[in-house]
């Protein structure tokens, strides 16, 4: 079987590029399957994760005003698929011009619309104009039109196919690449987060909960793991923290950063399936994260491996993260409750599910 997935970049440390690497080597290995990946300005960057090197990479160069981007757009996806000629087409972007690709490609190929980001996710603040209101609602609305246009819609969780007005939806979740024979003692005085520095992922929030954590706590220390995560810098020395916050960027053993920390934090603005949170209970944390749209709570079951917290409310928020902070008893439990959750994300029982899919398609 041959398959093609379009994804806008895989030369990042974020969580899309990670599963991917993982689902489409498995897919060679395991599978036999042929795959190829489309990526829109990528040219010959490194990749951060492992691909194998019989995946065949494309990559379309776009660029232009909005209708000379779409137009390029179009042209080349129509060029690439004529020359790969897929089984099934693959679509890992939740970018606005991937709504129009079951209406640009007219042939009877099955194009499956993979969910990595919830609907009403966004780069930077919206503007509360009615000019802006009335764009973004057409927005959502065009997303959902295309969307039923797919094959199928596969959504990681319940929480996020809810978000699409659909049919033909499904759920499959991610799964979880770290298997850990040991996990943290939870003993180490450190909280660790893994995001880059970006509106939607909310690290400002994060810096000042640890700021009233830390006035507590000043013997314990935030290690904050993304790209362009340097850039707080400034904010963290403004709020007198540079002794109690590490800005470090990405590196491909987070694992081991899981090992020797005993909390994860996640303070994002929107979600759909992190994970980070797979990978920071695979390691035995618990985790606390605002119960945002719509990713968080698909993962953490409130009180048991972790705690949700009404989103936005920072003071909440503290006094959770006080509470694990002190009782290591219940920090313990919460590890072994959460190593013990995310058993059932195993690799290959994930996969199985994908294959299932794809033979479905082109029966």
């Amino acid at each position: 079987m041959k398959l093609l997935f379009i994804v806008p970049k895989l030369n990042n440390e974020g969580g899309v590029a990670r599963v991917l690497s993982l689902k489409l080597n498995y897919l060679i290995e395991k599978f036999g399957y042929e795959v190829h990946v489309l990526t829109q300005n990528q040219g010959n960057s490194l990749l951060f994760y492992s691909f194998h090197e019989k995946i065949v990479f494309h990559d379309m160069m776009l660029e232009g005003t909005i209708f000379n981007f779409f137009n390029s757009f179009r042209k080349s996806l129509k060029s690439k698929i004529q020359i790969i000629q897929p089984d099934v087409i693959m679509v890992c972007d939740n970018g606005l011009k991937a709504f129009s690709i079951p209406f640009i490609i007219s042939d009877a190929i099955p194009i499956v619309f993979e969910c990595h980001g919830s609907k009403y996710i966004e780069e930077k603040q919206l503007k509360s104009d009615l000019i802006s209101k009335f764009k973004n609602a057409l927005k959502y609305k065009f997303k959902d039109f295309g969307a039923n246009k797919f094959s199928k819609v596969v959504a990681l969780s319940n929480e996020s196919l809810k978000e699409w007005n659909v049919n033909n939806g499904l759920v499959i979740p991610n799964p979880s690449w770290i298997q850990n024979e040991n996990i943290s003692n939870l003993k180490p005085k450190k909280v660790i987060a893994v995001a880059r520095n970006s509106y939607e992922k909310g690290l400002d929030r994060l810096l000042i909960v640890w700021q009233k954590v830390v006035a507590e706590h000043p013997d314990w220390i935030l290690d904050i793991y993304g790209d362009s995560v340097a850039h707080l810098r400034s904010v963290v020395l403004e709020l007198g923290m540079e002794f109690n916050v590490k800005l470090k960027e990405p590196v491909k053993n987070i694992s081991e950063k899981y090992l020797s920390s005993s909390l994860y934090v996640m303070t994002s603005r929107s979600e759909c399936f992190p994970m980070v949170l797979l990978e920071a209970m695979a390691s035995g944390l618990p985790c606390i994260a605002y119960d945002c749209p719509i990713g968080p709570r698909a993962i953490i079951n409130d009180g048991e491996n972790g705690f949700l917290i009404e989103d936005g409310n920072a003071d909440s928020f503290v006094q959770k993260l006080k509470l694990l902070i002190e009782d290591e008893n219940l920090r313990m439990q919460m590890g072994k409750n959460a190593q013990e959750s995310v058993k059932k994300y195993d690799l290959e029982c994930i996969m199985q599910q994908w294959k299932a899919l794809f033979e479905s398609l082109v029966k």
